[in-house]
């Protein structure tokens, strides 16, 4: 194996760390992980530097590991490196590079004051989890770190910043941290004004600009790794110094790229504990606190909805029929019970027989619920079967993102051609397909590859910017020298089953009062 035609991707998830090694036709060689959970520390959601740091060089370690024993050689360099981590949160540092408090998560929700000052001042939706929103917050409370602050980033501008010395972002990462302007390749101008004039009051030594990391796009010159940075990866001193570094991107950005949906009007739906759907949008959306606003890793805008709830109470009942099956003496494989299940709801009325679920698990804020109560629905004349019990299910996981689709194909008229699934919903062939298709009311795609996730992504876009060539574009790249000829599935909405989820979620929606009132009067 030829070293320097292999490229390296590292993400930093909210549950894993992985990293996937790629050669030189973008197939996974080797890979390291290492498994870790975020700590509520004084009400905050955190990740401590020190396990950060441990984490990266654990599954660094793994990954050398795999090579070697796989290859019989040691992992000396590679052609380029990306690193991805969860996108917004709060990391402030000083001039002299101090951590200045504790990393402040997505998942925290104590910025509610300072994104509504935000949202209205913008014109701009500005949800809770981006870092702009933490840092007023941090200004609204009177925090005493912010007269030190030097740098504001996210987790991978962060890594990425210890690799190489550069304070740099890549435009996807960026867009959940400040708005950007998809014209300039840059963060909006208008509202950073706007936003040194809310704390001109403040008389700070910076401005918004002083403090944000340089915006890039995909396939820039991000620096290189740096002997500090070498050692920072793996402490035993034998990566070398000097390999190219793709910029940091966000892990929405780079699960668009490792389903090859940056292409305007199309979308992916990642479904899993919770879903998101991400479409290209080619014209300029209205404002709704459903809706948040991102970028591609190329700089295009991107239309994101996001639902805190998906697969959660459908594995809850896998679990209760696994029970049962051991009650009766037969397999409780889970593995065999998914597919079975799933496969079942095929058999059921596109309407569920009008059977209702709500699956919310936490607070849900597409329908404005601060928490949330799992519940099972049905009326005295209702089809109550297995076939439709299932169904349900499955629709009830998608029928959050799909109130929020609507909105884009509804009021904002946007046209999505094709939408592309990865995650859990879809592991049983066709199902999830299906109800998705019947969702968005467009066709749905799954490819083999989508299951190698962000990672695989953020190693795509090292490729492309060691190998691409001159003017060569993100969107070709992919289609052409990295999914042309991937096998995958296709599928196209159903009429009937399309109608079926619309009287679906009509009910749905007039449901989500029962759901509120669950919230208030069921205590056991």
């Amino acid at each position: 194996m030829e070293l320097k035609n292999t490229v390296l991707g590292l993400e930093l998830g909210s549950t894993r760390i992985k990293a996937v090694l790629l050669d030189e036709n973008h197939l996974p060689i080797a890979s390291g992980s290492y498994d870790w959970e975020n700590q509520l520390v004084d009400g905050i959601w955190t990740y401590g530097m020190n396990e950060i740091r441990a984490g990266v060089q654990v599954c660094f370690a793994r990954l050398v590991a795999d090579v070697e024993a796989k290859f019989g050689q040691k992992l000396t360099t590679v052609g380029a490196i990306g690193i991805s981590g969860m996108m917004h949160g709060y990391l402030p540092f000083d001039a002299e590079g101090n951590q200045l408090a504790e990393f402040r998560t997505w998942r925290n929700t104590i910025t509610g004051q300072a994104a509504s000052i935000l949202s209205k001042e913008f014109g701009f939706n500005i949800p809770q989890r981006w870092s702009i929103a933490h840092l007023y917050q941090a200004i609204l409370n009177n925090e005493g770190h912010l007269s030190k602050l030097d740098y504001l980033t996210t987790l991978a501008g962060c890594i990425h910043w210890k690799l190489t010395g550069k304070k740099v972002l890549g435009i996807g990462d960026a867009s959940g941290m400040f708005p950007i302007d998809s014209e300039t390749l840059d963060y909006d101008k208008n509202m950073e004004e706007e936003f040194n004039s809310l704390i001109a009051d403040k008389n700070f030594s910076w401005r918004l600009r002083d403090v944000l990391p340089q915006v890039l796009c995909a396939g820039d010159d991000a620096g290189v790794l740096t002997e500090e940075g070498a050692h920072f990866l793996d402490p035993t001193g034998t990566l070398q110094v000097g390999i190219p570094m793709a910029p940091p991107e966000g892990d929405a950005g780079t699960g668009m790229v490792a389903t090859n949906s940056i292409r305007i009007r199309t979308g992916n739906v990642s479904a899993g504990t919770s879903d998101f759907a991400m479409v290209v949008v080619d014209h300029k959306l209205g404002v709704h606190k459903e809706i948040d606003m991102v970028t591609t890793p190329a700089g295009a805008p991107v239309a994101m909805v996001h639902c805190n709830n998906c697969t959660s109470d459908i594995n809850a009942w896998v679990e209760l029929f696994s029970q049962f099956a051991a009650a009766m003496g037969l397999d409780t494989d889970k593995g065999k019970i998914f597919p079975l299940l799933f496969n079942l709801a095929m058999e059921g009325d596109p309407n569920c027989g009008c059977l209702m679920s709500f699956n919310y698990y936490s607070g849900e804020h597409i329908t404005g619920l601060d928490e949330g109560r799992p519940l099972f629905l049905r009326r005295p004349d209702s089809k109550f079967t297995l076939a439709n019990f299932m169904r349900t299910h499955l629709l009830s996981a998608l029928a959050s993102l799909k109130i929020g689709l609507d909105i884009l194909a509804g009021e904002e008229k946007v046209k999505i051609e094709k939408f592309y699934g990865h995650g859990g919903f879809f592991k049983t062939p066709n199902v999830g397909q299906n109800i998705l298709s019947a969702a968005a009311g467009a066709p749905v795609s799954v490819m083999e590859t989508a299951g190698e996730g962000g990672p695989w992504g953020m190693a795509l876009l090292a490729s492309y910017m060691l190998n691409k060539e001159s003017d060569e574009t993100l969107a070709h790249y992919l289609s052409e020298k990295v999914f042309a000829g991937n096998k995958g599935t296709s599928m196209d909405p159903d009429p009937e089953d399309v109608k079926g989820f619309e009287t679906f979620i009509e009910r749905y929606k007039k449901g989500i009062a029962i759901e509120k009132a669950a919230l208030e009067n069921l205590i056991v």
